[in-house]
This record gives structure tokens, C-alpha cells and sequence, in this order.
């Protein structure tokens, strides 16, 4: 079925066909008024200034989740504050509560209005209402996407005056934030301030950001002093804690005190092991093999396997590292090593997908399938998440074809089902590939598959791989279904895609995208209107009102 234009069916021009109808027209017209607007450039100059409201049937007696469904379903944030502003004249004694704000404070956040989201959460503060911290969490990351950082610190520093009693995930995520901004001493003064309050359960997540921080600035001795301190924190670490730091303390090559702290997780453990530390251990053994301490690396192997793993006896029996005992070939000793450790794991699968997981993520593909392949041999089933970061490796590997076996041979031979992740993952691997046709499939695949929906960064990451692709006609079907389904894309997508329509001489789908703009309540760029301008001049021929078209849509 094709989409319509209301700009197109109001001169009855929707399809190709129409054309030689549409330059007729548009010629007569021009020679009777040399200066006036061909009539679809008129109705497009009064379709981008006017945004036609369309009203709603009230409900008799209006309740919170109604309201949350009546601003959900408007495609422009601005109508949709208007009936969310609109429903407390109508209905005098109806009060607001906590998710209402939160729908509202999200449409406006994802489309750039932090003045008018600001002015909300201002509402949502007089009324006091009992509000969640994702409502902020969200507004947080809304304020900062906008270049708003200090909005961002200054909302959270008032959040004492809101009627919520958590704000564990409000401090963690302005934390990440302000770390990745590398603003260290923001974030060393908010944790002060906050740190000791009871609205905030858990530091452990913070303390984490902070050691991988300072370690990323190659300040493990900082993070290790973190560490130490983290019980007088009322907190202890967690398997993350222990990761950050060893690897923080390995690539220094301080590997004495990495090697004390490996000692100190023993103790921790409990008397069956934990095989999900063996990502630790890892990081230690092959830091001892890059330095040349090849007898070190295994008594520490083999401490590991007893203390570490309570493996029996038999698996690190079973492994001959003479030959390595010289340390003349590093490489060979750590493959003999992760064979170690294989063989020696905890059987569960939490602890195959821990060392699957890591071999994937440093790109070590041959390893990671020695961990599936013994999870075959000892009866678990690999997990969607192993096959994400599988997937994930093959395509930073540049293996396309290997990849999609993966997804259409492998995991259906081991009866395990994809989930949005990984479909996530194969479309942006396709699209970086420049095969974003080939990703249109699994789009389809993901529409046809119970419970698996597509999401927001599905459509974008494959409207945007089609655009560079050139594929523009394909973009705008899949931007269609994108709109159909309440997601809507940002104006630079719009933007570039009008442009490519034109291109192509696709003016239909061109103007669609703009009307797209419109509804949005966004503005087109000043390229797409000389876009659109010498498409419908190649379409309708050079006249002299085409030359005072451009003149004419920048007028108000």
C-alpha cells in the first residue's frame, strides 16, 4: 500500500504517471502568472509554516494512564504538551502523577525540547508527586545530548526537592557521564556530597567508574588505593572491581601487586570456586607470560586451578607446560594456559559465558570457540548473549560471511533463538560492510518473530546504513515502518534523506520526508529546500517563477 501526500493528493499528482499532468498544469499556470508559485511548491511553503492540529474525544472521567496514552499517541512533542496541558483546565480535580510526567519529560527529552522539558520537571516539583529515578535519569541524559551538561549537575543537586526517594541510578549515570567527559573533579565533589545519604544504596557502581578512570590515565596505584578503601565505604568489590583494577595494574606491569591481588581473591571465594573469575586470572597469566616470567605464570596457574577453580585434579594433570618451560615461545604457553583453563572451569554456564564472552571481545575468535565447543562437550547450551559477542568479533574481524552463519545456521542447529541485541549487532555489522540491503532481511525477520520487536537504533542504524549506501528508496520504506511504529528519526536523518530522494528523482517520498518535518514540528535545513526546489525544476522545467521560488519559501 502507498503512502499518500496530502500535499500531492491535493492536485491529484501522488505517482510518476502524473507527471506530464502536473508540468501541464503547472506551465498554463506560469504563463497566465509568470511570477506566481507552481500550486506544489505553494502547498509546501504553507505546509512547513502551519502545523495542523487535530483534536481528540475527551473521556468522561480522565485517569493517568489515558492521559500517558493520548500524548504517546501524537507524533509532534508539542501537541503532545498541549493536551497534557490541556487536561488539568478540562479536569480541575485531576492530578498528575509520577509516570504522566515521566512519559511527557521522555517525548520532550528525545526531541531535543529541554526548555519546554525543563519547565515540566519544574510542574512536576510544585505538585509534589511521588516520581521514580528513572525520570531523571532520563532527563539527565536529555540535558547532556543537548550540550547541557551543567543543567544535567544542577537538576541533580536539586533533586531534594522532589518527592523521590532514590537516586542511586541519577548518580550513576551523571557519574558515567562526567567520566567520559573526563571532568575527574565534578565527579570527585558529587561523590562527597552524596555519598553518604541514604537515597543513594549502592557506591560499588561508582567506585568501579572511578578505578576504570584512573586506570584508563594509567593511575592503577590511584585505583588500587580506591580499592583498599572501598570497606570503609561500608561496600566491597564486586567481580567488576577485581577486573578493572588487573587489568589496570597489568598493562602497567605492576604485576607484584597484581599478583598480591589475585591472592587476595582467594580468600573471598567460597569452597566450590568461582569459575567466573577466571576472566581475572587470565589477565594476570598472560601479563606474567608477556613479561617473560614463564615459571611464575605456572605456579600461579596452578594455584589458580586448585584454590582458584577447586578444579580435579585430573584437568591440570592432563596439561603439559614443559615444553613452554624455557618461555621461549610466549604465544604457545598462553594457548597451553587458556587450554588450563578451559579444561579446569567451574561447569556452569555463567562461568563458559564469563571466558567466552572475554576471548570474543579481544578479538581472540579461535579461543572463544574452544569455550563453545567445551560447553558442547560437557551438555550446556551456549547462551544468546556468547553469540552476540561472537558475532560481534567476526565482523570487527571482517569476517561478513562468517558472521551471518552464525545467525542463520549456527545458532538454529543449537535451537537458540536471537534476540534484539543481536539483530542489533548483525544490522550494524551489514551496514559498516556497506551490505545494508542484506540487513533489510533481518529486519523482516525481527518483524516476523514473536516477541522480538525492533527498536529506536534498529531503524536508525539501518535507515542510515541505506542513506551511505545510496539506497534512498529503500531508507524511506523503512522509514515508513519506522513511523509506524511511534519511532521518529532525527531531523539530520530527514534532512539527508530528502536529499537523496531528490537525487534519485524519487519527489513522491521526497515530500513525504518533508511532511514528516512538518508534523514533527522540526525545520528543514536550507539544503533540502534547493533539494526539493531543482528536483520540481527538472520535473516541471525551467520557467522565471522558479526563479523566485527559493525567494519566496524563505519569506514568512
Amino acid at each position: 500500500m502507498v503512502r499518500k501526500s496530502k500535499i500531492l493528493d491535493k492536485y491529484g499528482c501522488t505517482h510518476k504517471g502524473e507527471r506530464s499532468k502536473r508540468k501541464q498544469r503547472t506551465t498554463n499556470t506560469s504563463a497566465d502568472h509568470p511570477f506566481r508559485l507552481p500550486p506544489l511548491l505553494c502547498e509546501i511553503k504553507v505546509a512547513s509554516s502551519l502545523l495542523v492540529l487535530m483534536g481528540i474525544r475527551w473521556p468522561r472521567i480522565l485517569t493517568p494512564k489515558q492521559l500517558s496514552q493520548i500524548i504517546l499517541s501524537q507524533k509532534n512533542p508539542l501537541k503532545a504538551l498541549q493536551f497534557f496541558d490541556e487536561a488539568k483546565c478540562k479536569y480541575p480535580t485531576y492530578r498528575r502523577n509520577g509516570p504522566v510526567y515521566g512519559t511527557m519529560i521522555n517525548i520532550l527529552g528525545r526531541s531535543g525540547r529541554t526548555t519546554e522539558m525543563k519547565r515540566i520537571i519544574n510542574q512536576m516539583k510544585e505538585d509534589s508527586c511521588e516520581c521514580h529515578d528513572s525520570i531523571f535519569v532520563s532527563a539527565i541524559r536529555s540535558y547532556v545530548q543537548a550540550g547541557l551538561t551543567n543543567e544535567a549537575i544542577f537538576l541533580f543537586k536539586s533533586l531534594p526537592e522532589f518527592n523521590c526517594i532514590e537516586w542511586t541510578r541519577s548518580l550513576n549515570t551523571l557519574l558515567e557521564i562526567l567520566v567520559e567527559e573526563s571532568k575527574l573533579e565534578s565527579v570527585y565533589q558529587l561523590f562527597l556530597e552524596n555519598s553518604c545519604g541514604w537515597e543513594v544504596k549502592s557506591r560499588v557502581h561508582f567506585l568501579n567508574l572511578l578505578m576504570n578512570a584512573l586506570c584508563r590515565m594509567k593511575r592503577s596505584d590511584l585505583a588500587l588505593h580506591i580499592f583498599q578503601e572501598m570497606s570503609y565505604q561500608n561496600c566491597y568489590p564486586n567481580k567488576e572491581s577485581y577486573r578493572i583494577l588487573m587489568r589496570g595494574l597489568c598493562e602497567e606491569k605492576r604485576l607484584n601487586e597484581a599478583t598480591h591481588l589475585l591472592y587476595s581473591m582467594f580468600w573471598r571465594i567460597s569452597q566450590k570456586g568461582s569459575g567466573e573469575n577466571v576472566v581475572v586470572y587470565r589477565a594476570l597469566l598472560e601479563a606474567l607470560c608477556d613479561n617473560e616470567e614463564g615459571e611464575e605464570a605456572i605456579q600461579i596457574l596452578g594455584k589458580v586451578l586448585r584454590k582458584g577453580l577447586k578444579a580435579p585434579k585430573r584437568c591440570y594433570k592432563q596439561i603439559d607446560l614443559t615444553q613452554c618451560r624455557n618461555g621461549s615461545d610466549t604465544e604457545n604457553m598462553k594457548v597451553l594456559i587458556n587450554e588450563a583453563l578451559i579444561k579446569g572451569i567451574v561447569p556452569s554456564s555463567d562461568s563458559y559465558r564469563a571466558m567466552a564472552v572475554d576471548f570474543y571481545a579481544e578479538g581472540k575468535i579461535d579461543e572463544g570457540n574452544k569455550v563453545l565447543k567445551e560447553m558442547h562437550d560437557r551438555g550446556f547450551k551456549p547462551s544468546v548473549a556468547i553469540y552476540e559477542a561472537k558475532v560481534a568479533a567476526l565482523f570487527r574481524d571482517g569476517q561478513v560471511d562468517e558472521a551471518i552463519m552464525v545467525i542463520d545456521c549456527e545458532m538454529v542447529q543449537k535451537n537458540c533463538v536471537p534476540n534484539i541485541r543481536l539483530y542489533n549487532v548483525v544490522i550494524k555489522g551489514l551496514c559498516h560492510e556497506r551490505k545494508s540491503t542484506c540487513a533489510i532481511k533481518y529486519l523482516e525477520r525481527m518483524s516476523r518473530q514473536v516477541g522480538c520487536v525492533p527498536n529506536y537504533e534498529t531503524y536508525e542504524t539501518l535507515v542510515d546504513g541505506l542513506c551511505e549506501d545510496g539506497k534512498y528508496v529503500e531508507a524511506s520504506k523503512v522509514m515508513e515502518q519506522m513511523s509506524i511504529n511511534s519511532f521518529w528519526p532525527r531531523v539530520g536523518t530527514l534532512n539527508s534523506l530528502i536529499r537523496g530522494l531528490c537525487q534519485v528523482g524519487d519527489l513522491h517520498s521526497a515530500i513525504m520526508c518533508l511532511e514528516d518535518i512538518v508534523s514533527l514540528a522540526l525545520t528543514p535545513d536550507i539544503h533540502v529546500w534547493q533539494s526539493l526546489l531543482g528536483a520540481i525544476c527538472c520535473e516541471n522545467g525551467m520557467n522565471e517563477a522558479s526563479f523566485k521560488t527559493l525567494e519566496q519559501l524563505q519569506t514568512p
